[in-house]
């Protein structure tokens, strides 16, 4: 059995997925979405294949050169699958495949195709419908298919909006998934913080993180992992990950686990020796009381912005405390003096990719697709990170003792009918209980 897909989306909820679609698609209309494809890492050796998130969450399939066709006609819906033939002679070569005869069954689909049959299927199927929904920018290796064929219809639309909106709202089973990925991506965070001192390296640790992913299930990570010794915490993509970590130092580790299609997203901040300095606790802090005012703001009808609001005030009413900046709180926010400390947002949603799809803007849904807010209304069923943050750079104007120092502490939150949940709950970020599990108490 695959372990990592051991507690996956059962079937019957991608068919349901492809009916809700299709009640938003016009009368007499396609719908055409291609799979992603191997990307060659060198020479003839691919990297690991990711499925493209869009086709696994209308398909459940893992295979690469597929496409999916729905097509609305009477109201009524057909799906079709294109993909790869069965061929003993490549399977022992490259691994198992489904076939053109199993999958209606296992996918419980109308019918299947070669994707080689593409055109003539397209062509034939179309023929007679006025719109399609289709997303050119996405999955390129699909234009040259549909190329010749656009122009027969009078109207293209773009799936994307309504498969974001879509994505954007989780199932219990989705739900589930993201929970354990959850889970998993803390027990990895614990299992840094006890394995972390000084002198060894940032990829170590990094490798104590990728063991616990794999330990439980899950074979990759979300996204590439951060561990940020020092100075380079204040770097908000670090991953070169080839420093030693030195004592007396911070390390930032942002570290999460893809399992089962959905990710895990945890940030957590902590003393390479095990003991916070003084001014190391100071900055924490602040980005801890941050945190954790955000996350009781972030219920069912806030918003984002409201809770990033509240983030910007706290953590510039303790800048000025403590003399990193200088003047009246009101003034330093509205000229986003805190910008050189706290440069991104407050966080994104989660889901099938560590940075999912949907709109956060009430603005967007409303028409304006110019607009930048994060001031749509939280809703049950949204999961998002929560995660604030400092950066001092080594070369910044602050008092010396602030120097180099990076903090960023972010967990994953479910907006639920009662307020949140937090999924990430299980890693410690109070200043004590962080330093009593590095001291093995």
């Amino acid at each position: 059995m695959d372990l990592t897909y051991a507690a996956a989306i059962p079937q019957q909820e991608f068919v349901e997925r492809r009916a809700k679609l299709a009640t938003q698609m016009q009368d007499n209309s396609a719908l055409v979405l291609f799979s992603a494809t191997e990307k060659i890492r060198n020479n003839d050796c691919c990297y690991p294949f990711r499925q493209d998130s869009y086709f696994w969450y209308l398909t459940g399939f893992n295979e690469p050169d597929s496409a999916l066709l729905l097509l609305k006609t009477h109201n009524e819906l057909q799906t079709i699958i294109f993909l790869r033939p069965s061929d003993p002679l490549m399977e022992t070569w490259n691994g198992r495949r489904l076939g053109v005869d199993a999958a209606p069954d296992k996918l419980l689909l109308d019918q299947a195709y070669s994707i080689d049959d593409f055109k003539t299927e397209f062509a034939k199927t179309t023929k007679n419908l006025t719109a399609l929904y289709y997303a050119p920018e996405h999955q390129h290796w699909g234009q040259s298919l549909l190329a010749e064929h656009l122009n027969g219809f009078k109207q293209v639309f773009d799936w994307r909006p309504l498969l974001d909106e879509m994505r954007l709202f989780k199932s219990a089973a989705e739900i589930a998934l993201i929970q354990q990925a959850g889970q998993i991506s803390a027990l990895a965070h614990i299992r840094a913080m006890k394995r972390t001192r000084p002198n060894r390296l940032e990829y170590e640790i990094e490798s104590e993180i990728l063991h616990e992913f794999n330990r439980f299930g899950a074979r990759f990570s979300a996204y590439n992992t951060i561990v940020a010794g020092g100075d380079n915490a204040c770097i908000l993509h670090y991953t070169e990950n080839n420093q030693s970590l030195q004592d007396g130092d911070l390390v930032l580790i942002d570290a999460g686990c893809e399992f089962a299609m959905y990710a895990g997203d945890i940030t957590r901040t902590f003393p390479i020796n095990g003991k916070f300095t003084q001014p190391q606790r100071e900055i924490y802090e602040i980005v801890l009381q941050a945190q954790k005012r955000a996350i009781e703001l972030l219920v069912a009808g806030n918003s984002i912005q409201q809770a990033n609001d509240e983030v910007i005030r706290i953590q510039v009413e303790g800048l000025i405390r403590l003399g990193i900046l200088r003047g009246e709180a009101e003034a330093l926010i509205k000229n986003n003096a805190y910008r050189e400390f706290y440069m991104h947002g407050l966080g994104h949603w989660l889901g099938l990719d560590v940075h999912d799809v949907g709109s956060y803007s009430e603005s967007v849904q409303n028409g304006d697709r110019n607009s930048k807010l994060r001031d749509r209304p939280l809703q049950i069923g949204m999961v998002l990170t929560v995660e604030p943050g400092l950066y001092i750079t080594k070369n910044a104007d602050v008092p010396p003792q602030y120097k180099g120092i990076g903090v960023r502490i972010e967990d994953n939150i479910l907006i639920t009918e009662y307020g949140n949940k937090n999924l990430t709950s299980a890693v410690p970020k109070e200043i004590d209980d962080i330093e009593h599990l590095m001291a093995g108490s």
